[in-house]
Protein backbone atom coordinates (compact mmCIF):
# COMPACT_ATOMS: atom_id res chain seq x y z
CA UNK A 1 0.00 0.00 0.00
CA UNK A 2 2.92 2.39 0.70
CA UNK A 3 4.27 1.79 -2.66
CA UNK A 4 1.23 2.60 -4.51
CA UNK A 5 0.76 6.07 -2.48
CA UNK A 6 3.98 6.91 -2.90
CA UNK A 7 3.42 6.18 -6.70
CA UNK A 8 0.20 8.51 -6.73
CA UNK A 9 2.26 11.32 -5.05
CA UNK A 10 5.23 10.83 -7.99
CA UNK A 11 2.49 10.78 -10.41
CA UNK A 12 0.82 14.23 -9.10
CA UNK A 13 3.86 15.71 -8.79
CA UNK A 14 4.83 15.29 -12.23
CA UNK A 15 1.59 16.49 -12.98
CA UNK A 16 1.39 19.64 -11.09
CA UNK A 17 4.82 20.24 -12.64
CA UNK A 18 3.93 19.86 -15.89
CA UNK A 19 0.69 22.51 -15.71
CA UNK A 20 3.51 24.84 -14.40
CA UNK A 21 6.09 24.20 -17.02
CA UNK A 22 6.54 28.33 -17.29
CA UNK A 23 7.45 29.94 -14.15
CA UNK A 24 6.90 33.62 -12.79
CA UNK A 25 9.65 34.72 -14.19
CA UNK A 26 11.88 36.42 -17.35
CA UNK A 27 14.21 33.65 -17.66
CA UNK A 28 11.07 31.45 -17.47
CA UNK A 29 8.97 32.93 -20.02
CA UNK A 30 10.98 34.28 -22.42
CA UNK A 31 12.32 30.42 -22.70
CA UNK A 32 9.07 29.49 -24.30
CA UNK A 33 9.37 28.75 -28.22
CA UNK A 34 7.02 31.10 -30.63
CA UNK A 35 4.68 29.22 -32.02
CA UNK A 36 5.31 28.60 -35.91
CA UNK A 37 2.18 29.83 -36.93
CA UNK A 38 3.36 33.52 -35.87
CA UNK A 39 7.01 33.20 -37.51
CA UNK A 40 5.00 31.66 -40.85
CA UNK A 41 2.11 34.02 -41.02
CA UNK A 42 4.49 37.48 -42.21
CA UNK A 43 0.86 39.76 -42.35
CA UNK A 44 -1.67 40.24 -39.90
CA UNK A 45 -4.75 43.21 -39.97
CA UNK A 46 -4.86 45.42 -36.68
CA UNK A 47 -7.58 47.18 -35.91
CA UNK A 48 -8.53 50.15 -34.19
CA UNK A 49 -11.77 50.98 -33.19
CA UNK A 50 -13.42 52.46 -29.84
CA UNK A 51 -15.67 55.60 -29.16
CA UNK A 52 -12.99 57.70 -30.02
CA UNK A 53 -14.02 56.70 -33.71
CA UNK A 54 -17.05 59.06 -33.18
CA UNK A 55 -15.04 62.11 -33.46
CA UNK A 56 -12.29 60.80 -35.63
CA UNK A 57 -10.17 63.32 -35.30
CA UNK A 58 -6.33 64.04 -34.88
CA UNK A 59 -3.63 66.79 -35.51
CA UNK A 60 -2.66 65.53 -38.74
CA UNK A 61 1.04 63.06 -37.88
CA UNK A 62 -0.81 61.85 -34.57
CA UNK A 63 -3.26 59.47 -33.23
CA UNK A 64 -6.84 59.64 -33.31
CA UNK A 65 -7.65 57.43 -30.58
CA UNK A 66 -5.56 59.71 -28.16
CA UNK A 67 -8.59 62.14 -29.04
CA UNK A 68 -9.58 61.93 -25.17
CA UNK A 69 -6.04 62.05 -23.44
CA UNK A 70 -5.45 65.50 -26.34
CA UNK A 71 -8.99 67.01 -25.46
CA UNK A 72 -7.98 67.24 -21.66
CA UNK A 73 -4.42 67.16 -21.32
CA UNK A 74 -2.94 70.66 -21.67
CA UNK A 75 0.83 69.17 -21.93
CA UNK A 76 0.15 67.38 -24.75
CA UNK A 77 -0.31 70.37 -27.31
CA UNK A 78 2.85 69.12 -29.60
CA UNK A 79 0.52 66.64 -30.00
CA UNK A 80 -2.61 67.97 -30.93
CA UNK A 81 -4.37 69.44 -27.76
CA UNK A 82 -5.21 72.94 -29.39
CA UNK A 83 -6.32 71.70 -32.27
CA UNK A 84 -8.45 68.83 -30.60
CA UNK A 85 -10.00 71.38 -28.00
CA UNK A 86 -10.60 74.00 -31.18
CA UNK A 87 -12.37 71.16 -33.20
CA UNK A 88 -14.64 69.56 -30.02
CA UNK A 89 -16.23 72.89 -29.11
CA UNK A 90 -16.78 73.93 -32.84
CA UNK A 91 -18.70 70.36 -33.05
CA UNK A 92 -19.84 69.53 -29.89
CA UNK A 93 -19.65 72.00 -27.83
CA UNK A 94 -17.79 72.96 -24.14
CA UNK A 95 -19.47 70.50 -21.95
CA UNK A 96 -19.95 67.89 -24.09
CA UNK A 97 -17.35 65.05 -22.60
CA UNK A 98 -15.49 62.07 -23.95
CA UNK A 99 -18.01 59.83 -22.34
CA UNK A 100 -20.63 61.04 -24.68
CA UNK A 101 -19.36 59.88 -27.01
CA UNK A 102 -20.29 56.34 -26.51
CA UNK A 103 -24.01 56.50 -27.57
CA UNK A 104 -22.29 57.64 -30.85
CA UNK A 105 -20.68 54.82 -31.19
CA UNK A 106 -23.46 52.66 -32.26
CA UNK A 107 -22.14 50.41 -34.88
CA UNK A 108 -25.16 49.82 -36.91
CA UNK A 109 -23.25 48.71 -40.30
CA UNK A 110 -20.81 46.65 -38.48
CA UNK A 111 -21.16 42.98 -40.59
CA UNK A 112 -18.26 40.78 -38.91
CA UNK A 113 -18.58 37.97 -41.62
CA UNK A 114 -17.86 40.85 -43.91
CA UNK A 115 -15.21 42.17 -42.25
CA UNK A 116 -13.42 38.78 -42.28
CA UNK A 117 -14.04 37.34 -45.91
CA UNK A 118 -11.93 41.39 -46.73
CA UNK A 119 -9.35 40.33 -44.21
CA UNK A 120 -9.52 36.67 -46.05
CA UNK A 121 -8.60 38.41 -49.72
CA UNK A 122 -6.33 40.66 -48.11
CA UNK A 123 -3.43 37.65 -47.72
CA UNK A 124 -3.06 38.38 -43.89
CA UNK A 125 -3.06 35.41 -41.72
CA UNK A 126 -4.19 37.04 -38.43
CA UNK A 127 -6.21 39.74 -37.18
CA UNK A 128 -5.81 41.62 -33.74
CA UNK A 129 -8.35 43.81 -32.50
CA UNK A 130 -8.73 46.43 -29.90
CA UNK A 131 -10.27 44.65 -26.99
CA UNK A 132 -9.82 47.68 -24.86
CA UNK A 133 -7.93 50.91 -25.23
CA UNK A 134 -6.19 53.23 -23.17
CA UNK A 135 -9.90 55.21 -22.16
CA UNK A 136 -10.71 51.58 -20.78
CA UNK A 137 -14.07 51.26 -23.00
CA UNK A 138 -13.75 47.11 -23.62
CA UNK A 139 -15.32 45.91 -26.69
CA UNK A 140 -16.70 42.72 -24.48
CA UNK A 141 -18.76 42.64 -22.00
CA UNK A 142 -16.04 42.87 -18.79
CA UNK A 143 -18.01 43.52 -15.47
CA UNK A 144 -14.73 44.74 -13.82
CA UNK A 145 -14.88 47.52 -16.39
CA UNK A 146 -18.20 48.74 -14.86
CA UNK A 147 -17.27 48.46 -12.11
CA UNK A 148 -13.89 50.50 -11.52
CA UNK A 149 -15.55 53.45 -13.93
CA UNK A 150 -18.73 53.60 -12.20
CA UNK A 151 -21.03 53.54 -15.09
CA UNK A 152 -21.77 51.01 -17.90
CA UNK A 153 -18.24 51.47 -20.05
CA UNK A 154 -18.54 47.72 -21.97
CA UNK A 155 -19.91 47.40 -25.89
CA UNK A 156 -23.02 45.04 -24.52
CA UNK A 157 -24.36 47.85 -22.53
CA UNK A 158 -23.71 51.06 -24.11
CA UNK A 159 -23.17 51.85 -27.33
CA UNK A 160 -23.47 49.11 -29.60
CA UNK A 161 -25.23 46.79 -27.30
CA UNK A 162 -22.94 44.45 -29.15
CA UNK A 163 -19.92 41.72 -28.10
CA UNK A 164 -17.94 43.00 -30.85
CA UNK A 165 -14.90 40.85 -29.77
CA UNK A 166 -17.16 37.81 -29.40
CA UNK A 167 -18.84 38.84 -33.31
CA UNK A 168 -15.91 38.96 -34.95
CA UNK A 169 -13.50 36.47 -33.33
CA UNK A 170 -16.47 34.04 -34.62
CA UNK A 171 -16.71 35.72 -37.94
CA UNK A 172 -12.75 35.15 -38.21
CA UNK A 173 -12.56 32.06 -37.00
CA UNK A 174 -14.79 30.47 -39.83
CA UNK A 175 -11.69 31.29 -42.15
CA UNK A 176 -8.35 29.81 -41.41
CA UNK A 177 -7.30 33.32 -39.95
CA UNK A 178 -5.81 33.78 -36.47
CA UNK A 179 -7.85 35.55 -34.03
CA UNK A 180 -5.71 38.33 -31.22
CA UNK A 181 -6.28 40.94 -29.57
CA UNK A 182 -4.87 44.14 -28.00
CA UNK A 183 -5.31 44.83 -24.68
CA UNK A 184 -4.12 48.16 -22.98
CA UNK A 185 -2.74 47.83 -19.27
CA UNK A 186 -3.39 50.72 -18.31
CA UNK A 187 -6.54 53.67 -18.50
CA UNK A 188 -6.17 57.03 -18.16
CA UNK A 189 -8.79 58.29 -16.45
CA UNK A 190 -9.79 54.98 -14.66
CA UNK A 191 -10.68 55.71 -10.63
CA UNK A 192 -9.13 53.12 -9.46
CA UNK A 193 -5.75 53.77 -11.95
CA UNK A 194 -5.12 57.26 -10.74
CA UNK A 195 -5.98 56.83 -7.05
CA UNK A 196 -3.95 53.29 -6.37
CA UNK A 197 -2.10 51.33 -9.00
CA UNK A 198 -1.78 48.01 -7.12
CA UNK A 199 -5.04 47.94 -6.26
CA UNK A 200 -6.25 48.65 -9.70
CA UNK A 201 -3.97 45.93 -11.14
CA UNK A 202 -5.32 43.48 -8.71
CA UNK A 203 -8.55 44.28 -8.80
CA UNK A 204 -9.12 45.43 -12.20
CA UNK A 205 -6.40 44.34 -15.10
CA UNK A 206 -5.81 41.03 -13.88
CA UNK A 207 -8.86 39.64 -13.27
CA UNK A 208 -10.23 41.36 -16.27
CA UNK A 209 -7.41 39.86 -18.48
CA UNK A 210 -7.85 36.89 -17.51
CA UNK A 211 -11.63 36.86 -18.11
CA UNK A 212 -11.29 38.53 -21.71
CA UNK A 213 -8.39 35.27 -22.22
CA UNK A 214 -10.93 32.35 -20.79
CA UNK A 215 -13.66 33.95 -23.06
CA UNK A 216 -11.85 34.40 -26.68
CA UNK A 217 -8.64 32.34 -26.26
CA UNK A 218 -6.99 34.82 -28.42
CA UNK A 219 -3.71 33.21 -30.70
CA UNK A 220 -2.18 36.46 -30.45
CA UNK A 221 -2.07 39.25 -27.11
CA UNK A 222 -0.79 43.14 -27.80
CA UNK A 223 -0.36 44.39 -24.88
CA UNK A 224 0.81 48.15 -24.65
CA UNK A 225 0.33 51.07 -22.35
CA UNK A 226 2.58 49.92 -20.17
CA UNK A 227 5.84 52.75 -19.76
CA UNK A 228 3.94 54.13 -16.47
CA UNK A 229 5.42 51.18 -14.42
CA UNK A 230 7.93 47.95 -14.28
CA UNK A 231 6.62 44.86 -15.07
CA UNK A 232 6.79 43.98 -11.35
CA UNK A 233 3.71 46.72 -11.15
CA UNK A 234 1.81 45.00 -13.85
CA UNK A 235 2.87 41.73 -12.12
CA UNK A 236 3.56 40.52 -15.68
CA UNK A 237 5.39 37.73 -15.02
CA UNK A 238 2.91 35.98 -12.80
CA UNK A 239 0.21 37.07 -15.33
CA UNK A 240 2.13 35.45 -18.31
CA UNK A 241 2.94 32.30 -16.42
CA UNK A 242 -0.89 31.55 -15.65
CA UNK A 243 -1.21 32.49 -19.93
CA UNK A 244 1.17 29.68 -21.07
CA UNK A 245 0.56 26.90 -18.47
CA UNK A 246 -3.28 27.70 -17.33
CA UNK A 247 -5.18 29.40 -19.73
CA UNK A 248 -7.22 28.27 -22.53
CA UNK A 249 -4.57 30.34 -25.02
CA UNK A 250 -1.79 28.44 -23.66
CA UNK A 251 -1.16 26.02 -26.88
CA UNK A 252 -0.88 28.64 -29.83
CA UNK A 253 -0.67 31.65 -27.81
CA UNK A 254 2.13 34.53 -29.27
CA UNK A 255 2.61 37.67 -26.72
CA UNK A 256 4.63 40.39 -27.72
CA UNK A 257 7.07 43.00 -25.63
CA UNK A 258 5.54 45.36 -23.71
CA UNK A 259 4.81 44.22 -20.47
CA UNK A 260 6.76 46.93 -18.43
CA UNK A 261 8.50 50.22 -18.97
CA UNK A 262 12.15 48.08 -18.93
CA UNK A 263 10.93 45.57 -21.22
CA UNK A 264 10.72 46.82 -24.53
CA UNK A 265 12.72 45.01 -27.12
CA UNK A 266 14.21 42.91 -23.98
CA UNK A 267 12.07 40.47 -23.07
CA UNK A 268 8.68 38.96 -24.36
CA UNK A 269 7.37 36.27 -26.86
CA UNK A 270 8.72 38.92 -29.67
CA UNK A 271 9.83 42.62 -30.52
CA UNK A 272 7.65 45.43 -31.87
CA UNK A 273 8.49 48.66 -33.63
CA UNK A 274 5.80 51.38 -34.43
CA UNK A 275 5.81 53.15 -37.43
CA UNK A 276 9.19 52.88 -37.54
CA UNK A 277 11.45 50.41 -39.94
CA UNK A 278 11.44 47.73 -37.84
CA UNK A 279 14.59 45.59 -36.94
CA UNK A 280 17.98 44.98 -39.02
CA UNK A 281 17.88 40.80 -38.56
CA UNK A 282 16.10 38.09 -36.76
CA UNK A 283 17.64 37.23 -34.00
CA UNK A 284 14.52 37.67 -32.31
CA UNK A 285 10.95 37.69 -33.80
CA UNK A 286 9.61 40.99 -34.64
CA UNK A 287 6.94 42.83 -35.77
CA UNK A 288 6.62 46.22 -37.84
CA UNK A 289 2.91 47.76 -37.09
CA UNK A 290 1.45 51.00 -38.60
CA UNK A 291 -1.76 52.64 -40.02
CA UNK A 292 -1.77 52.84 -44.16
CA UNK A 293 -1.53 56.85 -43.17
CA UNK A 294 -0.40 58.50 -40.15
CA UNK A 295 -3.17 57.27 -37.60
CA UNK A 296 -4.31 54.10 -35.86
CA UNK A 297 -7.94 55.11 -35.38
CA UNK A 298 -9.56 56.42 -38.28
CA UNK A 299 -9.21 60.18 -38.58
CA UNK A 300 -10.93 62.64 -40.62
CA UNK A 301 -8.02 64.84 -41.25
CA UNK A 302 -6.41 62.76 -43.24
CA UNK A 303 -6.62 62.74 -47.02
CA UNK A 304 -5.31 60.83 -49.50
CA UNK A 305 -1.75 62.24 -49.56
CA UNK A 306 -1.36 60.88 -46.37
CA UNK A 307 -2.10 57.34 -47.39
CA UNK A 308 0.82 55.02 -48.45
CA UNK A 309 0.13 53.42 -51.49
CA UNK A 310 -0.44 49.50 -52.32
CA UNK A 311 2.74 49.76 -53.98
CA UNK A 312 4.34 51.38 -51.26
CA UNK A 313 2.72 49.05 -48.41
CA UNK A 314 3.69 45.85 -50.32
CA UNK A 315 7.28 47.37 -50.75
CA UNK A 316 6.84 47.58 -46.94
CA UNK A 317 5.86 43.90 -46.62
CA UNK A 318 8.90 42.50 -48.75
CA UNK A 319 11.45 44.38 -47.38
CA UNK A 320 9.79 44.06 -43.57
CA UNK A 321 9.82 40.08 -44.41
CA UNK A 322 13.31 39.90 -46.12
CA UNK A 323 14.88 40.93 -42.61
CA UNK A 324 13.00 38.18 -40.88
CA UNK A 325 10.59 40.17 -39.30
CA UNK A 326 6.01 40.17 -39.26
CA UNK A 327 3.72 42.91 -40.76
CA UNK A 328 0.78 44.13 -38.78
CA UNK A 329 -0.69 46.79 -41.07
CA UNK A 330 -3.93 48.37 -39.20
CA UNK A 331 -7.11 49.71 -40.26
CA UNK A 332 -9.11 51.86 -38.56
CA UNK A 333 -13.18 51.49 -38.90
CA UNK A 334 -15.66 54.27 -38.53
CA UNK A 335 -17.74 54.87 -35.60
CA UNK A 336 -21.15 52.91 -37.41
CA UNK A 337 -18.93 50.00 -38.11
CA UNK A 338 -17.51 50.10 -42.06
CA UNK A 339 -14.22 49.45 -43.03
CA UNK A 340 -13.13 53.24 -44.89
CA UNK A 341 -13.15 52.15 -48.38
CA UNK A 342 -9.66 53.48 -49.44
CA UNK A 343 -8.84 50.90 -46.58
CA UNK A 344 -10.72 48.15 -48.44
CA UNK A 345 -9.13 49.20 -51.39
CA UNK A 346 -5.60 48.81 -50.33
CA UNK A 347 -6.20 45.87 -48.38
CA UNK A 348 -7.72 43.97 -51.53
CA UNK A 349 -4.82 45.13 -53.69
CA UNK A 350 -2.12 43.72 -51.38
CA UNK A 351 -4.12 40.60 -51.77
CA UNK A 352 -3.92 40.20 -55.29
CA UNK A 353 -0.06 40.55 -54.97
CA UNK A 354 0.39 38.02 -52.12
CA UNK A 355 -2.25 35.60 -54.83
CA UNK A 356 0.81 35.82 -56.85
CA UNK A 357 4.06 35.99 -54.72
CA UNK A 358 2.67 34.91 -51.68
CA UNK A 359 5.22 31.81 -51.88
CA UNK A 360 7.91 34.04 -51.95
CA UNK A 361 6.31 35.64 -48.17
CA UNK A 362 4.58 32.85 -46.05
CA UNK A 363 6.80 30.53 -44.35
CA UNK A 364 10.19 31.86 -45.26
CA UNK A 365 13.42 32.91 -43.39
CA UNK A 366 15.66 35.84 -44.55
CA UNK A 367 18.72 34.30 -46.64
CA UNK A 368 21.87 35.50 -44.26
CA UNK A 369 24.27 36.00 -46.63
CA UNK A 370 22.14 38.61 -48.78
CA UNK A 371 21.35 40.25 -45.38
CA UNK A 372 24.93 40.73 -44.85
CA UNK A 373 24.97 42.22 -48.67
CA UNK A 374 23.23 45.08 -46.57
CA UNK A 375 24.48 48.44 -45.84
CA UNK A 376 23.85 51.04 -43.31
CA UNK A 377 21.70 50.91 -40.56
CA UNK A 378 17.45 50.92 -40.36
CA UNK A 379 16.07 54.12 -39.54
CA UNK A 380 13.54 55.15 -38.47
CA UNK A 381 11.26 57.96 -40.78
CA UNK A 382 8.18 60.09 -39.82
CA UNK A 383 4.74 58.72 -38.84
CA UNK A 384 3.17 57.82 -42.03
CA UNK A 385 6.22 57.25 -44.13
CA UNK A 386 8.93 54.49 -44.19
CA UNK A 387 12.43 54.47 -44.71
CA UNK A 388 14.97 52.00 -45.45
CA UNK A 389 18.66 53.33 -45.47
CA UNK A 390 20.79 50.94 -47.38
CA UNK A 391 22.20 49.28 -50.48
CA UNK A 392 21.86 46.23 -51.73
CA UNK A 393 25.66 44.92 -53.30
CA UNK A 394 25.98 48.17 -53.83
CA UNK A 395 23.07 48.51 -56.60
CA UNK A 396 21.31 51.90 -56.72
CA UNK A 397 18.61 52.87 -54.49
CA UNK A 398 15.31 54.96 -55.91
CA UNK A 399 13.35 57.08 -53.72
CA UNK A 400 9.79 56.77 -54.25
CA UNK A 401 7.29 59.26 -52.81
CA UNK A 402 9.86 59.13 -49.35
CA UNK A 403 10.98 55.38 -49.08
CA UNK A 404 13.70 54.53 -50.35
CA UNK A 405 13.18 51.21 -52.85
CA UNK A 406 16.39 48.41 -52.77
CA UNK A 407 16.81 47.06 -56.13
CA UNK A 408 16.04 43.58 -54.91
CA UNK A 409 14.67 41.77 -51.40
CA UNK A 410 15.38 38.17 -50.70
CA UNK A 411 13.20 35.30 -48.72
CA UNK A 412 14.18 31.84 -48.41
CA UNK A 413 13.01 28.11 -48.35
CA UNK A 414 15.12 25.62 -47.80
CA UNK A 415 17.80 25.42 -50.86
CA UNK A 416 14.98 27.79 -52.52
CA UNK A 417 15.65 31.64 -53.04
CA UNK A 418 13.63 34.35 -53.74
CA UNK A 419 14.48 37.69 -55.52
CA UNK A 420 11.78 40.26 -55.28
CA UNK A 421 12.60 43.33 -57.62
CA UNK A 422 11.02 46.27 -57.17
CA UNK A 423 11.85 47.66 -60.41
CA UNK A 424 11.14 45.16 -63.19
CA UNK A 425 14.45 43.67 -64.58
CA UNK A 426 15.28 44.72 -68.51
CA UNK A 427 16.81 41.82 -70.62
CA UNK A 428 18.77 40.16 -67.76
CA UNK A 429 18.52 40.23 -63.94
CA UNK A 430 21.90 39.13 -61.89
CA UNK A 431 21.96 37.66 -58.51
CA UNK A 432 25.55 38.14 -56.92
CA UNK A 433 27.08 35.36 -55.23
CA UNK A 434 24.90 32.58 -55.39
CA UNK A 435 25.19 29.33 -56.99
CA UNK A 436 22.83 26.74 -58.38
CA UNK A 437 23.11 22.82 -58.42
CA UNK A 438 23.35 21.38 -62.07
CA UNK A 439 19.43 20.71 -61.71
CA UNK A 440 18.77 24.40 -60.55
CA UNK A 441 15.70 26.30 -62.18
CA UNK A 442 14.50 29.82 -62.27
CA UNK A 443 11.15 30.63 -62.57
CA UNK A 444 8.96 34.13 -62.10
CA UNK A 445 5.73 33.63 -60.09
CA UNK A 446 2.96 34.34 -61.90
CA UNK A 447 4.23 33.35 -65.29
CA UNK A 448 3.97 29.70 -66.31
CA UNK A 449 7.43 29.33 -68.44
CA UNK A 450 10.76 28.32 -67.04
CA UNK A 451 13.64 31.17 -67.49
CA UNK A 452 16.79 30.78 -69.35
CA UNK A 453 19.92 31.07 -67.02
CA UNK A 454 23.65 30.64 -66.25
CA UNK A 455 26.19 30.76 -64.05
CA UNK A 456 28.83 33.26 -64.25
CA UNK A 457 31.10 32.34 -61.66
CA UNK A 458 30.01 33.61 -58.40
CA UNK A 459 26.36 35.06 -60.25
CA UNK A 460 23.79 33.74 -61.79
CA UNK A 461 22.41 35.72 -64.51
CA UNK A 462 18.61 35.17 -65.34
CA UNK A 463 17.43 35.83 -69.16
CA UNK A 464 14.45 38.16 -68.80
CA UNK A 465 11.08 38.12 -70.51
CA UNK A 466 9.84 41.41 -71.97
CA UNK A 467 6.59 41.36 -70.84
CA UNK A 468 3.60 44.17 -72.04
CA UNK A 469 1.89 45.62 -68.59
CA UNK A 470 -0.72 42.97 -69.45
CA UNK A 471 1.44 40.03 -69.63
CA UNK A 472 3.01 40.61 -66.66
CA UNK A 473 2.07 38.70 -63.57
CA UNK A 474 1.45 41.89 -60.95
CA UNK A 475 1.67 45.37 -61.48
CA UNK A 476 4.81 45.53 -58.95
CA UNK A 477 7.54 43.67 -57.27
CA UNK A 478 8.11 41.33 -59.70
CA UNK A 479 9.80 37.49 -57.95
CA UNK A 480 12.52 35.43 -59.29
CA UNK A 481 12.37 31.94 -57.70
CA UNK A 482 15.68 30.02 -57.56
CA UNK A 483 15.79 26.53 -57.53
CA UNK A 484 18.73 24.68 -56.18
CA UNK A 485 20.46 26.84 -54.08
CA UNK A 486 23.92 25.37 -53.26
Amino acid sequence: MKNVILALVLITSVQAFSQNKYQATWESIDSRPIPSWYTDAKFGIFIHWGPYSVPAFSKVGQYSEWYWMNLVNPNRAKNGHLETNEFHKAMYGEKFSYPDFVPMFNCKMFDPNQWADIFKRSGAKYVVLTSKHHDGYTLWPSKESDKSWGRPWNSTNSGPGRDLVGELTEAVRKTDLKMGLYYSLYEWFNPLYTSDVDLYVDKHMIPQFKDMVENYSPSLIFTDGEWDYPHTTWRSTELLSWLYNKSASKDDVVINDRWGKETRHHHGGYYTTEYGSGMPNADVPWEENRGMAHSFGFSRTENLEDYNSTQQLVYMLVDIVSRGGNFLLDIGPTADGRIPVIMQERLIEIGDWLKVNGEAIYGTTLNEKTCQWSKGKIQDAERGRYKVKYDVMKLTVTPDKGMATKKMFFTKKENTLYAICPIFPKKELVVKGIKLTATGKVEMLGYNKPLKWEQKGKNIVIEVPSLSPSEAPCNYAWTFKLIGVK
